[in-house]
């Protein structure tokens, strides 16, 4: 990977092959809209196993439902989908397994539908924090979405700060967390057990 020498110490470097060995417990892709989030994080999968794709979108529209098309097309055959909009942590729970890694595409979307649902989201974040690691690998894929300005709305603003302190608990516990840019991916933080 090139890099700017002039900045050699404040940019991590990202080696040819830097995902090499196997998964963490729970990893955790962030990043913009078109950022490249699910193709890596598809890719961190599909390295150890077929995986187990955990979709959290609900189709509530013809925009959506493309976008989920779109998804399933990429991914083919060699995924098993399940759809969960609401209940994460319990489907984690009956599906984890050491032998299949879970995509978990996306928190923000999960967020969304526990919001739209009136669910209490500090209880919900706290179960999935709580529930963290599951007994198989998981790759979280989630929008980072405080990088902006500050939104008008409350609803929005509620939305923002509610996915700002999922990103953290799933952070703290995840061994892998990438941030996603212009579909490069930058490492904040692996645990030396990640390969």
């Amino acid at each position: 990977m090139l890099r700017d020498p002039t900045f050699p110490a404040l940019l991590p470097t990202v080696p040819a092959a830097p995902f090499e060995g196997g998964l963490p417990a729970v990893a955790l892709v962030l990043g913009g809209t078109r950022a490249g989030k699910s193709r890596f994080a598809e890719s961190l999968v599909e390295r150890q196993a077929p995986g187990l794709y955990l979709a959290t979108a609900e189709s509530r529209d013809e925009e959506m439902a493309a976008r989920i098309a779109r998804h399933r097309s990429r991914r083919g055959e060699r995924w098993t989908t399940l759809e969960e909009p609401l209940d994460l942590v319990g489907a984690l729970r009956a599906h984890a397994n050491p032998a299949r890694p879970v995509l978990v595409d996306c928190l923000t979307l999960w967020l969304s539908n526990l919001m739209h649902d009136g669910r209490d989201i500090a209880a919900e974040t706290s179960r999935l924090a709580d529930a963290l690691p599951v007994s198989g690998p998981v790759v979280f894929v989630s929008n980072e979405v405080g990088l902006g300005i500050v939104p008008e709305g409350a609803l929005a603003r509620d939305f923002r700060d509610h996915a700002g302190r999922l990103h953290q608990a799933v952070a703290e516990r995840a061994g892998l967390v990438v941030f996603m840019a212009a579909g490069l991916p930058l490492v904040l933080k692996r645990e030396a057990a990640c390969g």
